[in-house]
């Protein structure tokens, strides 16, 4: 029971070390949290337990969001921008409008499916032992934002993640749900 409960609070209790130095709450943890809440993923597996920290992250959440929707915005007219010098460029070479915006959709969709799908994929393959499909399927459930939980990253037992592992995930989700913002724009 008491074991459940330390594995329940965010505490794996493997080998001879103290309980604090296996807490999930270290930095990249934390910050693998904070994009998880703002981006409305929500896995489940990292969340408050105290009264305090439940209520701090109602109002992170609260002020969070928007301004993530805000960053999402400000990311995706960047790149917004650059797909109309790409169409600029190509209408400079003499092609018509229609094939502009099918050229420039089709290379922004590829571009955003290998960098942010695949790319990934096979970096999780790796780093955790999943099925190339596995990181496919977990790339997805991520950047569509449903995050049921069954796959989370750094989370596999007897595995070795870089201290920052969590936290360049976090970074890829945020930079994600810009490529999904700029599709939708386009």
């Amino acid at each position: 029971q008491n074991l459940t409960e330390a594995i329940q609070n965010g505490v794996y209790p493997v080998g001879n070390k103290s309980q604090t130095e296996d807490s999930n709450w270290d930095f990249s943890n934390s910050f693998f949290f904070a994009g998880t809440v703002v981006s409305t993923i929500g896995y489940g597996t990292l969340h408050p337990k105290t009264a305090g920290g439940q209520i701090f992250c109602v109002f992170f959440a609260l002020f969070g969001i928007p301004l993530n929707i805000v960053f999402l915005h400000r990311v995706s007219k960047m790149l917004s921008l650059l797909c109309k010098k790409l169409g600029k460029f190509l209408y400079e070479k003499g092609m018509r409008k229609k094939k502009i915006k099918f050229l420039t959709l089709l290379f922004f969709l590829a571009t955003g499916i290998l960098v942010f799908l695949c790319l990934p994929s096979l970096f999780f393959h790796i780093t955790e032992g999943w099925s190339y499909s596995e990181g496919i399927y977990f790339a997805f459930i991520t950047l569509s934002t449903i995050g049921f939980g069954d796959y989370v990253v750094g989370k596999q037992p007897g595995r070795n993640y870089f201290s920052y592992y969590r936290t360049l995930v976090a970074i890829w989700i945020l930079f994600g749900l810009a490529w999904i913002a700029l599709l939708f724009n386009l």
